[in-house]
């Protein structure tokens, strides 16, 4: 009896674990040598030994019966877990390891599941001294990568000279969208094919041709897999304007980052996220990257912040760099929600953008996977440091990761990674943050969305340059010219890469689980609905709201929010 009696107690208080938004853990049946790791504990096991491995929730000592349950209740609840927006919560001791020991923490650990690069490596850190000899301190060197070099030749080469451009829809290879230029000066022709994948670009000599080659033999020049037997000419006055818009549709001057301020002994995302006060130094931090703006009537990029309604707080940081806007999603600056551990609405701002940047305030290091985002890619992280030697007290020491498919970025870091000049760490950091961006949409994930966003908006273009095309020339099946959907004149502005993919979104009807994306089912604080005028008003890039480390908080805000992408 005894003993069936403490098995009943076991099973009663096993069931407090599965149960709940946050699956709570009875403390009675799990002790010391089965409780899930703390932070701190994460962290010393990465210093001590990458390689250690996470101890078991459940004892191996458990009957067949109580597996047995456990198996019926994760296959009744998995769906719904899933759904949850938190992890289980993390607990911290005061006096954890991490906190003792000695010498400087590195600024970043890696995840003990991998896929992050980290720079510079964790053996680089021996000698951080300011009075080492450095290089990579030269901002002159300091290049801005191009998203898309070739993208503006449409622009630069055609439209200012005479030039056709055709239209076919290839068997294999879907919508095609010809140009052609005679360069009379350098007796050149100058081609562009634009297909679904890519645009092929060539230059070609007058004289290798006995007559000017048709539009076929032209594309299958550049590509051998073109089968089509003819092509159609465009005749639609305005087709320049929207074949510009297909080819820069990828490049945009505006740029948007999130700032997170992590303080000393904050292990975990929801300590970060939930900080609400701003220390002087990163004060001084936030003024070095930019100006702080009132947002309420503000007519810059606005990265998807709220100018109007006051719905994503009052201020923010902003600035311009070499011809390019820049809008910084401050953490603290965001609305703060009482009584919400995980702040979804700072997180589903800096959630969304690819790139983020870490001021720290201590000896507490950031884990690569800290964050949980399927869109952030890359974190740059600054760490202040007190240095009586220094003219000015203190210097900034940086470190970069990035997850294990975005390609290696400049500028290069310093040898040792040490700024103690304000502006030349300013324009390190910038150009470092636009390039991480430009380089994580080379990432499986984002390559993936962009391809379906290229097919999606040629096979509009195409469409739409036939269409009205026939129209003007008197199709009789065309009463009226046909509503343009697709491809947006440049006056609507390009926003980015994301932006267009929603838009490739609304033109192609796509469902969320035709993107992979499954429909939102928890809900946040509410918002006020767009009116729109903000609808019209808004000249940031695109908005796919993940407030939460799955996808199952996904929720695409052009239907919903005066919010922003990512």
């Amino acid at each position: 009896m005894e003993r069936d009696r403490r098995n009943d107690i076991s099973f009663s208080r096993k069931r407090s674990f599965t149960f709940g938004a946050y699956g709570g853990v009875d403390k009675f049946t799990c002790g010391d040598e089965m409780r899930p790791e703390s932070a701190g504990d994460h962290i010393v096991d990465i210093l001590d030994s990458p390689a250690s491995e996470r101890k078991p929730f459940l004892s191996s000592s458990n009957n067949q019966k109580d597996s047995e349950l456990f198996e019926i209740i994760e296959k009744l609840q998995g769906s719904r877990i899933d759904e949850q927006r938190c992890e289980f919560p993390l607990k911290v001791s005061p006096k954890s390891e991490l906190l003792t020991v000695g010498g400087e923490l590195p600024l970043i650990l890696p995840s003990k599941l991998g896929g992050y690069w980290i720079d510079p490596p964790q053996d680089r850190l021996v000698d951080v001294s300011p009075t080492s000899s450095q290089y990579g301190l030269d901002p002159e060197g300091y290049d801005i990568m191009e998203r898309d070099s070739e993208a503006k030749t449409y622009h630069e080469f055609f439209c200012s000279r005479y030039h056709h451009s055709f239209t076919a829809v290839d068997p294999s290879l879907g919508p095609l969208v010809l140009s052609v230029c005679l360069e009379e000066e350098d007796n050149k022709i100058r081609v562009i094919l634009r297909m679904k994948e890519c645009s092929l670009h060539g230059v070609f000599s007058v004289s290798l041709f006995p007559s000017i080659p048709a539009a076929v033999e032209l594309a299958k020049m550049l590509c051998d897999k073109v089968t089509v037997s003819r092509f159609d000419v465009v005749s639609y006055l305005k087709a320049p304007e929207l074949i510009t818009t297909f080819d820069e549709h990828r490049v945009s001057p505006n740029f948007k980052f999130g700032i997170l301020y992590q303080k000393d002994r904050q292990f975990t995302e929801e300590d970060i996220l939930s900080n609400n006060e701003e220390s002087e130094g990163f004060k001084e931090f936030l003024s070095m990257l930019g100006e702080t703006v009132q947002l309420q009537g503000f007519t810059g990029f606005r990265g998807g912040l709220d100018v109007s309604h006051g719905q994503t707080g009052s201020e923010a940081v902003y600035t311009s760099f070499h011809g390019r806007e820049i809008m910084f999603h401050v953490a603290t600056k965001l609305p703060y929600t009482e009584g919400d551990p995980q702040q979804l609405q700072r997180k589903r701002h800096i959630g969304n953008d690819i790139v983020a940047l870490v001021y720290q305030e201590g000896q507490t290091p950031f884990l690569s996977d800290l964050i949980k985002s399927h869109f952030l890619h890359c974190f740059l992280v600054v760490r202040r440091i007190q240095r009586k030697e220094e003219p000015a007290g203190v210097v900034y020491q940086v470190c970069v990761t990035a997850r294990e498919d975005v390609p290696p970025f400049g500028p290069v870091l310093p040898d040792p990674p040490i700024f103690s000049d304000h502006s030349q760490l300013r324009e390190f950091l910038l150009t470092k943050l636009i390039n991480a961006e430009i380089s994580c949409y080379k990432a499986e994930q984002f390559s993936r969305l962009e391809l379906r966003t290229r097919s999606s908006l040629l096979e509009s273009l195409q469409a739409e340059l036939f269409t009205r095309s026939q129209y003007m020339m008197g199709d009789p099946s065309l009463t009226s010219a046909p509503n343009s959907e697709g491809v947006r004149g440049p006056s609507e502005g390009s926003g980015g890469f994301i932006e267009n993919f929603k838009r490739a979104i609304r033109v192609r009807s796509h469902s969320f689980e035709t993107l992979g994306v499954p429909k939102k089912t928890s809900g946040s604080t509410s918002q006020k609905p767009k009116t729109e005028k903000d609808a019209e008003s808004e000249k940031s890039s695109g908005s796919v709201a993940v407030p939460s480390d799955s996808l199952g908080s996904v929720e695409l805000q052009d239907q919903t929010s005066p919010q922003e992408d990512t």
